[in-house]
């Protein structure tokens, strides 16, 4: 059975298909608008697909015994609530991060993590929404991003199958793609247990799979596109000792570099499963092999060419 394929703007995501890379720049931009463009620049140099930013509004999304829980902040002491509207960018910011995207040709969308941030990122035409590991249950949200058509992303971390399973069936799967995750910030290469995409993939044929990952290091990224994964999402940094929660499990700049590189030469290196001769092997197999096939009358190498005989 062939596995679908969605498309996200101008982009096809699925088997067969270059990987969709995305830099979750999240809530690493600090409140800055200079910050965020930055890792936007960063995003592109690197060659990433999209950013991706997340949207919350804070009285719906902190709960309210801890709204004046006061804290230490890079600004000050301030109650937790303040905190949360001091990151969270306003409608003026967004419009300036969708205008300095679409200068720089990268596509931008974000994790919403309530209803009215569904509406607010909706003004801006998004090519697709994600729904975060945490709002996996959350039947509210779930329902209201898969009334705006846009295709959605959903991540799996800290779930159940049988918590997937339900949230794949309110969603319906046309249209939809699932991440494998776990919401661990930074998460130890034990916990991340990649082969959760091959599990997903078998038990989802209708979604293409991918991954979100949340570790130190490239490796298991790599390893998740080696594995199957059609989308894959880091969290971008300009700098992992920054201020946030999200900083320590993120790439900066040169690794992402780095990270996009690797994939693409992984996408080239996996092929497409079929075997052939390559005429660059026709030298040494005339070489070394010692006797003729035996098993076909006539030979050709993958362009075609005839396949000399063993001498």
């Amino acid at each position: 059975m062939q596995r679908p394929v969605v498309q996200i703007g101008k982009h096809l995501i699925g088997d067969g298909e270059p990987v969709y890379i995305i830099a979750e720049i999240g809530i690493n931009h600090n409140g800055s608008l200079d910050l965020a463009k930055k890792m936007i620049d960063g995003a592109v140099a690197a060659g990433c697909d999209a950013v991706k930013f997340q949207k919350r509004t804070p009285e719906l999304c902190v709960p309210h015994d801890q709204w004046y829980i006061e804290r230490d902040t890079p600004w000050g002491r301030m109650t937790y609530i303040d905190y949360r509207h001091r990151v969270e960018f306003d409608l003026a910011d967004y419009a300036e991060i969708d205008r300095y995207c679409r200068e720089k040709k990268i596509a931008w969308f974000a994790s919403c993590w309530d209803e009215p941030s569904v509406d607010f990122i909706e003004t801006f035409d998004p090519p697709c929404y994600k729904i975060a590991s945490a709002s996996l249950s959350d039947a509210a949200l779930l329902e209201k991003t898969r009334s705006t058509g846009k295709p959605v992303m959903l991540s799996t971390g800290m779930s159940t199958m049988q918590e997937i399973e339900m949230a794949v069936s309110q969603l319906g799967t046309r249209k939809l793609l699932l991440a494998h995750a776990t919401s661990t910030y930074p998460c130890p290469l034990e916990e991340l247990n990649l082969r959760m995409i091959t599990t997903l993939r078998d038990r989802f044929p209708m979604c293409p799979i991918g991954y979100s990952g949340h570790e130190v290091g490239l490796s298991p990224t790599w390893a998740a596109v080696a594995m199957g994964a059609t989308f894959v999402e880091r969290h971008i940094t300009l700098d992992r000792a920054l201020w946030g929660s999200d900083q320590a499990a993120s790439v900066e700049l040169i690794g992402f570099k780095r990270l996009v590189e690797n994939i693409r030469d992984i996408e080239q290196a996996l092929g497409d499963g079929v075997k052939r001769v390559y005429d660059s092997e026709l030298s040494q197999r005339k070489k070394l092999r010692r006797q003729p096939s035996v098993f076909e009358p006539a030979l050709v190498s993958a362009s075609g060419t005839a396949i000399p005989r063993a001498s």
